[in-house]
């Protein structure tokens, strides 16, 4: 009886690997035509994939197929002699169905319609769209200030303050948005707005897990679910995975070989502002604890042609510990292991290897320190 209840799914599984999602793109934006001309930009297995038509009459239309439903933009330019503002953009899926797009004038006022996924995506936006406007204002005060302003710890206390409201507002819209949205990628793309770049494994995989199994399945689902395990591989309490890179003179250096001390491992670049603003930070801890079983392994992003960038950067800022690169800027096989997608980042690791804190900033790091070095 097993062999004839496994037979019919096996036969399925050409099927359900080859399955495509038809997709067609339909809009009519005011009366323009050449040399306005509209792109559909989407991504699959890596690779971004580009359609592009010019406007006839304010009519345009986009159809195909691809692996599943797909996050895609639509974008407008309206020419080489127009201002780069007014090049324009919007989110969309490509989904079974038509997605329509209707403006009296550009694409900025455009209605859009088409099937759950797309109208959800809209639905966010709109919700969003108060909280950006907020940062816009906030961020635009910001820089109009003055010098004195700037240096005045009541002014600055204020913005902050500010721009944290802005950001919790953002993530309860988001969380409620992916708690009621399950069925739609527009819940998943809730959720990782929410997650950001640096996702508590604890907190984003339970809701991931509530997602509809179609949405859980899509190119995207599979890509965060995927993400998430690697997320949870370097969870505080998880062994840190083993790697080997180079040292600025080519010698491979283990992360085992530092097994019976403290480490930091330091994920950081040249090029990065705030790993630089970071480092003073850093040198200060290092300096304190180094004699006292702690060490660190710094884990430069730097790329391909930069090299000498690294070295510079290393000598300017006094990091005289372990330094590794594959050079490889953000496919760096060591941040990919440790699903680093933002920089600086940090684990601190005890004498066995486990991972006891992460991204330890400031003064937080020595503070760290003093707590678990005797």
């Amino acid at each position: 009886m097993k062999s004839i209840q496994i037979l019919p799914a096996v036969l399925l599984l050409p099927a359900l690997v080859h399955a495509q999602t038809k997709y067609t793109v339909k809009g009519k934006v005011g009366k323009h035509n050449e040399p306005v001309k509209s792109y559909l930009v989407y991504t699959v297995d890596g690779d971004q994939k580009r359609d592009s038509a010019f406007l006839k009459n304010g009519e345009f239309s986009f159809s195909g197929t691809v692996p599943g439903i797909t996050k895609a933009t639509i974008l407008f330019s309206y020419g080489p002699d127009a201002p780069r503002s007014s090049n324009e953009q919007l989110k969309i899926y490509l989904e079974p169905g038509t997605v329509t797009i209707k403006s009296a004038d550009s694409l900025k006022n455009a209605s859009v319609k088409g099937g759950i996924h797309t109208n959800d995506q809209v639905a966010l936006d709109a919700l969003l769209k108060p909280v950006g406007e907020r940062n816009k204002a906030l961020m635009a005060r910001y820089y109009a200030s003055s010098q004195e302003q700037k240096k005045d710890s009541v002014w600055m206390s204020a913005i902050m303050a500010e721009s944290k409201q802005i950001n919790d507002d953002e993530e309860a819209i988001l969380k409620k948005f992916a708690e009621s949205h399950t069925k739609s990628a527009a819940g998943l793309e809730a959720l990782k707005a929410m997650a950001g770049s640096v996702p508590d494994y604890a907190t984003i995989q339970p809701m991931f897990a509530k997602l509809a199994p179609a949405v859980q399945s899509s190119p995207d689902g599979k890509a965060y679910a995927e993400m998430l395990e690697k997320v949870k591989a370097v969870s505080i309490g998880a062994i840190a995975p083993d790697f080997t890179q180079n040292d600025p003179e080519g010698n491979p250096i283990a992360l085992s070989s530092f097994r019976g001390k403290y480490v930091l491992i330091d994920f950081w670049a040249s090029w990065c502002g705030p790993c630089r603003a970071e480092n003073p930070h850093v040198v200060k801890a290092y300096n304190e604890y180094k004699d006292k079983n702690f060490t660190i392994l710094g884990v430069s992003l730097d790329q391909p042609t930069a090299k000498d960038k690294w070295l510079k950067a290393i000598a300017d800022d006094g990091l005289t510990w372990p330094q590794v690169s594959d050079l490889k800027f953000w496919k760096n096989e060591a941040a990919a292991l440790y699903a680093v997608r933002a920089i600086p980042q940090n684990f601190l690791l005890d004498p066995q290897g486990k991972i006891i804190a992460k991204n330890l900033r400031g003064d937080a790091l020595a503070a760290k320190l003093a707590e678990v070095i005797k």
